[in-house]
């Protein structure tokens, strides 16, 4: 268990330091899948690891261990994880989760406010177009969800132009991409340490826009014009949690539009699905080893309201069961080093 429960946090360390490099390399629509699987799955190993390690220090609570009905000098014994360790680890455990409900709060609102602001929208159709001078151009989520520009950024562009805004936005809207920044935002808000892989998704959106924009349109220089004359006619007037053409960073966009389109690479999501899988399995691991560890302390506080005079001996003990253990067999012990 000492080992295996530490792979988790060790392969959120690698992903997040090597996912969001690899990702603005690959082909953006599956770099985005690759970033929300690693984001969700190194989220949950992130937390099933404190909560084992946690656990082991919670266990060993008089009250806690009389509830469960297992011995707490037995767990004591086994001392998998210093008694520190566990208390940290409840800490950060107990701050993700905390952090992980105000975030989930806002993201409703957010979504919910952006419902209500589709509904006031002028007119029926997908485009709305609002008599603003400020430049703008944003998709708003909803059901269905609304492309948002004003007079001013229209009078900034061409007719291509303006065709690979809208196509841009729709892009948004087809592929819902709010839902891969709500799961960005909330992954990272659990674990601090995701938070560079939520960063990189936000340019991996907008370049999978820009690539489905250049794929409508049928010109990458277009596409390229657009979002350079959008971002400069729009500068510090763009709205926060929004999906619009002018989000990311915009020169990095420009380039990878007027280069040829990324080329489809196998390797790094190989090695992206090896690490997700190494990461399960040694959590799995280590909650099996915990299990046994529990099954051990039970059977010890078993023995110990059985008497010595009725304890199964050594010899048949794989089949001798304890009436206050429900009738289990007694698994073998396991050591635990430091």
């Amino acid at each position: 268990m000492l080992i295996s429960v530490y792979v988790p946090f060790v392969v959120t360390a690698v992903l997040a330091v090597c996912a969001p490099r690899l990702a603005l390399r690959l082909p953006p629509r599956p770099a985005a899948w690759a970033l929300a699987c690693a984001a969700l799955v190194s989220a949950a190993g992130w937390a099933g690891a404190l909560a084992l390690l946690a656990f082991t220090g919670v266990a060993q609570i008089p009250e806690i261990a009389e509830e469960g009905r297992w011995s707490a000098a037995a767990l004591r014994a086994e001392d998998p994880v210093y008694l520190v360790v566990a208390a940290g680890s409840a800490l950060m455990l107990t701050a993700g989760i905390l952090s992980l409900g105000m975030a989930a709060v806002r993201q409703i609102r957010h979504i919910a406010h952006a419902r209500r602001e589709c509904a006031q929208l002028p007119g029926n159709t997908e485009l709305a177009v609002v008599d603003d001078e400020v430049p703008l151009a944003f998709a708003l989520p909803g059901a269905p969800g609304r492309i948002v520009v004003s007079r001013g950024m229209l009078r900034c562009l061409d007719g291509h132009e303006r065709e690979a805004l809208l196509a841009h936005e729709r892009a948004h809207l087809r592929g819902r991409h709010h839902l891969f920044q709500s799961l960005w935002r909330l992954t990272a808000s659990l674990n601090p340490l995701l938070r560079p892989l939520s960063v990189a998704g936000g340019f991996v959106l907008e370049r999978w826009a820009d690539e489905e924009a250049a794929e409508r349109v049928g010109d990458r220089t277009v596409v390229a014009h657009a979002v350079g004359r959008a971002a400069l006619a729009s500068a510090g007037a763009s709205r926060p949690f929004s999906l619009a053409v002018t989000g990311g960073a915009v020169p990095q966009r420009v380039r990878a539009l007027l280069a040829p389109p990324p080329a489809r690479r196998s390797l790094p999501f190989l090695a992206g699905g090896l690490l997700l899988a190494v990461c399960c399995a040694s959590l799995a691991n280590a909650a099996s080893d915990s299990d046994r560890m529990v099954d051990s302390a039970q059977w010890a506080q078993c023995a110990a309201h059985a008497g010595p005079t009725s304890a199964p001996s050594a010899k048949d003990h794989r089949h001798a069961t304890a009436p206050s253990c429900g009738g289990h067999d007694r698994p073998e012990r396991r050591e635990y080093h430091r």
